[in-house]
C-alpha cells in the first residue's frame, strides 16, 4: 500500500537575534524535531525516518519556509533510503522538497544522503524560491546502490529561482532506463556517489568566486546570480562528503571576506 505524507515546518524571526519555529509537523514516515544547535544564531530541525521510505508508489514531500528574518538549519538523522515496493504496478515513489526563504533570511538544507538500492525507483525534485536578499545552504548526496549492489532508477531535479527569476534548473538520472552512458566516463566515470553543494548569497553579488577545479573529481562554478554551485563525484558518501564539507567552509570564509558576519 502506497503513502502520501507531507511534512511541514516553517521559521520565523523572533526576538532580536532568535528564531522561533511555530510549524513543525511530521507525517506518515517523515518525523520532524526541533534539535540542539551547534550555532545558536539558527533553530534546527533534523528529519527522522519513521519507518521504510520511500517505497514504490510512495508520495513524500518537505515544506520548509524561512520568514523573513529567521535563520534555520534542517538536517535529517540518517541517510534516506530508496527501496522496492511489494506492488511492481504501483509506479515510480515520488520526494518533493519545497523550499521558500524570505528577506534577510537564510536556511540551511543538509540532509543525509539518498541512497538509490538495486530495484528501486524514485523521482526527487528539490524547490526553492528566494527572496532577492535571502541566503541558502543546500547540499545534496546521492549514493548509487548500497554496498556490492547496483543501483536503482534514479531522477532528481533542482530548481531554484531568486526574485521571482531562474537561478538554476538541472535534472540528473541514473540507473535502469536512463539514457546510455550515464555511469560511463563521461558521466560517472564508475564512481558511485555523486553530490552538489549550492551557495546563493548576496555577498556573491560583489565578486563571486573564481570557477576552479577542487581536486580530481570536483569543480566549482559560480552562476549568472550571486551563488555558487560545486558538483563532485567520489567512490562513496564518506569522500564526497569530505570534498563537499571543505567546499562549503571555504565558501563561508569568502562570504565572511566580504563583510557579512
Amino acid at each position: 500500500m502506497s503513502v502520501e505524507a507531507t511534512a511541514r515546518i516553517t521559521a520565523v524571526a523572533g526576538g532580536p537575534g532568535g528564531t522561533v519555529l511555530p510549524v513543525l509537523e511530521s507525517a506518515g514516515p517523515l518525523a520532524v524535531r526541533r534539535t540542539r544547535s551547534p550555532d545558536t544564531a539558527y533553530a534546527r530541525v533534523t528529519v527522522v525516518g519513521a519507518m521504510s521510505a520511500p517505497l514504490g508508489g510512495d508520495r513524500l514531500a518537505v515544506e520548509v519556509r524561512a520568514e523573513d528574518g529567521a535563520r534555520l538549519s534542517v538536517d535529517s538523522a540518517a541517510a534516506t533510503v530508496a527501496l522496492p515496493g511489494a506492488d511492481p504496478d504501483a509506479g515510480p515513489a515520488t520526494y518533493d522538497v519545497r523550499l521558500s526563504v524570505g528577506e534577510e533570511a537564510e536556511l540551511r538544507w543538509l540532509p543525509e544522503p539518498l541512497v538509490s538500492a538495486h530495484g528501486s525507483d524514485l523521482d526527487m525534485t528539490t524547490r526553492a524560491e528566494l527572496a532577492p536578499t535571502a541566503r541558502l545552504v543546500l547540499r545534496e548526496e546521492q549514493v548509487l546502490g548500497r554496498h556490492g549492489e547496483s543501483t536503482g532508477r534514479l531522477s532528481t531535479r533542482l530548481i531554484v529561482r531568486r526574485a521571482g527569476r531562474p537561478l538554476l534548473d538541472q535534472q540528473l538520472t541514473y540507473g535502469p532506463g536512463a539514457p546510455g552512458g550515464w555511469d560511463g566516463a563521461a558521466v560517472l566515470g564508475g564512481h558511485r556517489a555523486v553530490g552538489q553543494l549550492l551557495v546563493v548569497d548576496p555577498a556573491f553579488g560583489e565578486g563571486p568566486p573564481a570557477p576552479r577545479v577542487l581536486g580530481p573529481t570536483a569543480v566549482l562554478a559560480p552562476l549568472a546570480g550571486p551563488a555558487v554551485l560545486v558538483t563532485a563525484l567520489a567512490a562513496d558518501a564518506r569522500l564526497l562528503r569530505a570534498v563537499l564539507d571543505e567546499a562549503l567552509e571555504g565558501l563561508l570564509k569568502e562570504t565572511r571576506a566580504h563583510g557579512r558576519a
